[in-house]
């Protein structure tokens, strides 16, 4: 695919991927969000992208959906044309075109393979902080203002924010929030635990690749994927017994595999390890172990 709103950018095996509709802000277009989604299909099929950051090209992370088609821009219909209904009349909620575009794009970011990192360079608001929260590790720059604004456009968060939100701040700040609407500081993100660290603009990008640098050079990218969705599905978990199933699983098929090998070695004979299993080629047979309809 031809990139026109996002920029990527593949050195030393950290794709940075640049929201890049400076002119506008950054405002996410559908284009924009099909442009990321597959970004990230590449991503997890290329083993030499091992991280992933993402920020925004000048001033602005994402403003937010771009509104540019005026009170009818949150109107689906108007947008893309009638959903299908039912025989009574009432919406087949069921059907594609109902569907939130921005949840589709968290959602594909939440199974991504990699490390993702965001690098937050400015104002994040709607869409443009809502498609952070499945991202792993945030680094806010000073300039960097959040909001969820949805109460105050007449509509409710979307891209699957209910979920990640009050999971990673808990939920009474989230609803604090998402009540008011209200734009916020970098340093009260930092408060909250929405963003990991603060730092001055020039050293927002050095500050995650440096993130980004710690994880490639001292990881196996087979481990990281494991743990990145170990870690994420089992917040949906209503037992540890199910951590426990993963766990044991995880634990046999990587305890057996060449990088377990080496990563013993390489420490008993203090020397850096030299991982050679790659996501693309071995994977357990185990996974993706959320896709079977039941598993003892």
């Amino acid at each position: 695919m031809v990139y026109t709103t996002i920029k990527y950018e593949l050195v030393e095996q950290i794709l940075t991927i640049t929201l890049n509709r400076p002119d506008k802000l950054n405002a996410s277009t559908s284009t924009m969000e099909r442009e990321l989604i597959d970004a990230f299909d590449c991503a997890d099929k290329d083993d030499d992208v091992r991280a992933v950051i993402v920020t925004g090209e000048g001033r602005a992370f994402c403003a937010g959906a771009d509104l540019s088609t005026g009170a009818q821009s949150f109107d689906m219909d108007a947008r893309r044309g009638l959903v299908k209904r039912r025989p009574d009349g009432k919406v087949d909620y069921s059907h594609p075109s109902v569907r939130d575009s921005g949840g589709e794009l968290t959602l594909r970011i939440f199974r991504c393979l990699k490390p993702v990192i965001a690098a937050v360079n400015g104002p994040a608001v709607g869409i443009g902080v809502t498609m952070q929260l499945p991202m792993d590790i945030r680094i806010a720059s000073e300039a960097a203002r959040f909001g969820f604004v949805f109460s105050q456009r007449g509509i409710v968060p979307e891209a699957a924010s209910t979920w990640f939100l009050p999971r990673i701040v808990g939920i009474a700040q989230a609803l604090e929030w998402c009540y008011s609407g209200r734009v916020f500081s970098a340093h009260e993100a930092l408060a909250a635990g929405l963003v990991n660290k603060v730092v001055p603009p020039n050293q927002l990008l050095p500050a995650a690749r440096v993130q980004a640098r710690e994880i490639i050079e001292k990881t196996p990218p087979v481990a990281i994927a494991l743990i990145r969705q170990m870690m994420w599905r089992m917040l949906g978990a209503d037992d540890p017994m199910e951590a426990h199933k993963i766990d044991s699983r995880a634990s046999y098929s990587r305890g057996r595999s060449q990088d377990a090998r080496e990563g013993i070695m390489a420490f008993l004979e203090k020397r850096p390890a030299v991982f050679k299993d790659r996501v693309s080629a071995d994977m357990p047979d185990h996974f993706p172990w959320w896709t079977e309809r039941e598993y003892n």
